[in-house]
């Protein structure tokens, strides 16, 4: 029953998915809930496959990339790509550390937070609607679970240089244990399976672009915050889209 409870807590708080009222709102609960976060993203990921192979079967592309990417951001809300603009904001626009946390705590955004979210999506749509249906909907699945697995990896090896009194996430990095990444691996990593050998240059891509984010986290703000875990999971994903894709040219 702990682990369903954990399970559920995760669900409750980086999703929009309802979850029964004996699961109560705890925040402490967070701490052991990351284990579940790449089960998270396979709920997503295979929600939004199954919009997509629904819309193919009556509409041309890239009518069926936009309908599942949006199905994905309406289950989460918004709440991954809410953190890549504030990351963008912040590491963009702050001239010092204080700075550019203070500007990812504001929730207006900003030029460079725009910019990155529309680029993301047109990356998105462009991806997925370019590569062919079944690996489209294999991609969905296993980069939703594999870029939130992608977070776990940033948690274990990072600094949290949030505001605890702020960040939904705060209470997520206080003591993440062995096993907590171990049941992450088990859910983040098998689906990946879905898209054969080409998921290797995959894999690489969204390792090296997670790479470069957490390296300028490090040096801009010394670590990483509650949006710059969303960025983290946004930035895998598309690595793993424009994997699949380089491989199936």
């Amino acid at each position: 029953m702990t682990e369903i409870r954990l399970l559920l807590t995760a669900v409750q708080y980086f999703t929009r998915i309802r979850v029964p009222a004996w699961v109560g709102h705890a925040p402490e609960r967070l701490t052991g809930a990351i284990r579940y976060f790449p089960a998270i993203g396979l709920v997503v990921g295979a929600s939004g496959a199954a919009v997509m192979w629904l819309a193919a079967l009556a509409l041309p592309a890239p009518l069926p990339a936009i309908l599942s990417t949006t199905v994905t951001i309406l289950m989460t809300g918004a709440i991954h790509e809410d953190g890549l603009a504030d990351t963008c904001d912040g590491l963009g626009g702050g001239a010092t550390r204080e700075r550019a946390i203070e500007i990812m705590k504001d929730p207006r955004i900003g030029v460079f937070g725009a910019i990155a979210l529309i680029l993301m999506l047109l990356l998105k749509i462009a991806t997925l609607s370019l590569l062919p249906l079944w690996t489209a909907m294999a991609a969905l699945v296993a980069s939703h679970a594999f870029s939130r697995f992608c977070a776990v990896l940033v948690i274990v090896a990072g600094r949290y240089v949030g505001s605890a009194d702020r960040s939904r996430s705060a209470p997520v990095v206080e003591r993440v244990k062995v096993g907590d990444v171990v049941v992450a691996a088990l859910f983040g990593l098998p689906a990946l399976v879905l898209c054969g050998p080409r998921v290797i240059v995959a894999i690489v891509v969204a390792l090296v672009l997670v790479g470069v984010l957490w390296r300028w986290c490090v040096q801009r703000i010394g670590g990483y915050t509650g949006d710059t875990l969303g960025a983290t999971q946004q930035v895998a994903e598309i690595g793993c889209y424009v994997g699949l894709l380089g491989m199936s040219g």
